[in-house]
């Protein structure tokens, strides 16, 4: 459903916790956390599980009857399924089953282009139980051009990683190239990870539901939000 492969969602999975996204999620989290905290619900989908950080925490927070994961990349699965969460290596259009509340977190969208954009939410609407809800984060345009763009070179005792990002005519270009010690030698990786820009009015055009809940959010030490919280309802 995007222009990113397995390998790159893979080569991402390895170096997610050296860019920064594990201190940044709890922030995001909260918002999520907020919000299902305020609602009655039995069954929750996490699309774009990743490592099953959010899973667990939503889950230690809330004891959620029912949680599953799906990711596209089958090591971010196995992840999750270490955790002890269901999980699968499968998309969300080609999944069975309906849920009361369906979450797209950290980036998850953003990865998606504007036409498989419109073909995935029309899935969420369709895996959604009436008056079921659909919990999502974008970035915003601000967070595209002020605070991801540029280069990032960071290492511990066994990886190197450096990333070159660029924004241009709303899509997100990051070329990742790492290294992967293994014995004596290091071990070269390199992909492209794209992400485009989306406005809420996209979001909720597309998806066919009822806005409920757009929130800013600063995740990073800059003037304006990064990204927007949104909780869509389907009415």
């Amino acid at each position: 459903m995007d222009n990113n492969s397995s390998d790159s969602l893979d080569l991402y999975a390895k170096v997610e916790d050296l860019i920064g996204v594990k201190e940044a999620a709890p922030s995001l989290y909260a918002h999520y956390l907020l919000f299902l905290n305020s609602v009655d619900f039995e069954t929750l989908l996490d699309v774009g599980c990743g490592s099953g950080d959010f899973l667990r925490q939503m889950q230690g927070a809330l004891d959620i009857p029912k949680v599953k994961g799906i990711d596209l990349s089958p090591l971010m699965v196995a992840q999750t399924l270490e955790q002890g969460y269901d999980a699968g290596c499968i998309d969300l259009c080609s999944l069975d089953g309906f849920y009361d509340v369906i979450t797209a977190v950290f980036d998850m969208l953003n990865y998606l282009t504007k036409e498989a954009l419109q073909d995935f939410l029309l899935c969420v609407k369709s895996h959604l139980n009436e008056g079921g809800v659909f919990l999502c984060d974008i970035n915003t345009l601000y967070g595209f051009e002020n605070v991801a763009v540029g280069s990032y070179i960071v290492d511990d005792d066994t990886r190197f990683l450096t990333v070159d990002s660029d924004f241009e005519k709303g899509e997100y270009v990051s070329e990742f190239t790492l290294f992967e010690k293994e014995g004596e030698c290091f071990k070269k990786s390199q992909e492209t990870i794209r992400q485009y820009y989306h406005s809420v009015d996209d979001i909720v055009k597309f998806s066919g539901l009822e806005l409920v809940a757009n929130d800013e959010v600063k995740l990073y030490d800059f003037d304006e939000a990064d990204k927007v919280f949104l909780v869509l309802k389907n009415a």
